[in-house]
C-alpha cells in the first residue's frame, strides 16, 4: 500500500531543523561576536568590540574600520565559560555530522521503508549535539556581565550567542522529531 512509501513527517521534520540548527550552530561557534562592548571609556564613542570564544574584533561605526585578533589584556579568554564553549561547540557540531550522517541512513531515499530503530538513534545523537551546545551557550549568556570587559563600558549579547542558540534549539527539536521513529518500532513488535 502507498502510505509505507511516505517518509514520516517527523522524519522530514528532523531532517530540516538539525541541518539549519547545525549552519547557525557553526557560524556562531566561528563569528567573532558572542558580546558586544560598546562606549568604552577614553575611546570613540562609536568603538564597538566583539567578543567571541577565538577573537577579538574591533570596529569603528562611522567607518566600518575592523581589525579582528585584538589583544585580550583582560584575560577574557581564561574564563572558564569560554573555555567550556571552545571545548563543546566544536564537540557539538562534531556530534550533530555524525547524527545527521546515521539519520540520512535511517530516514532512506534509496529503500521502500525508513530504517525506524536508525532515525530514532539519530535523533537521540542530535539532541545530545543540541545539548552540548545549549549548555556553554547559556552558562556564557549567564556569566555574560561577570566576564572581564574594560570598566565602564556597555555590554550586550552579541548575534553569535543568538544563532548558537537558535541552532541548538532546533538540533534539540529535530533531534526529539527523529526520536518520534522509535514509537514506530514499538509498534512493529
Amino acid at each position: 500500500h502507498l502510505s509505507s512509501m511516505r517518509t514520516p513527517t517527523a522524519m522530514i521534520v528532523g531532517l530540516v531543523l538539525c541541518p539549519c540548527g547545525l549552519l547557525l550552530s557553526l557560524t556562531g561557534t566561528l563569528a567573532p561576536n558572542w558580546r558586544q562592548v560598546s562606549l568604552v571609556p577614553d575611546q570613540p564613542v562609536d568603538l564597538i568590540l566583539e567578543q567571541g570564544i577565538w577573537d577579538m574584533c574591533r570596529e569603528r561605526q562611522s567607518n566600518h574600520d575592523r581589525l579582528c585578533g585584538q589583544p585580550d589584556e583582560l584575560g577574557y579568554f581564561e574564563q572558564v565559560p569560554v573555555q567550556v564553549a571552545r571545548g563543546m561547540m566544536p564537540t557539538s557540531l562534531v556530534v550533530t555530522l555524525l547524527g545527521l550522517l546515521v539519520a540520512a541512513l535511517g530516514v532512506r531515499c534509496w529503500r521502500n521503508e525508513p530504517l525506524h530503530l536508525l532515525a530514532g538513534v539519530a535523533g537521540l545523537v542530535l539532541l545530545l549535539s543540541g545539548l552540548l551546545s545549549l549548555v556553554p551557550v547559556s552558562w556564557y549568556t549567564h556569566e555574560l556581565w561577570a566576564l572581564p570587559a574594560p570598566a565602564g563600558s556597555t555590554l550586550v549579547v552579541g548575534y553569535s550567542l543568538v544563532l548558537s542558540y537558535l541552532g541548538s534549539c532546533l538540533e534539540i527539536l529535530g533531534g526529539l522529531a527523529l526520536t518520534l521513529s522509535f514509537h514506530h518500532c514499538c509498534k512493529e513488535r
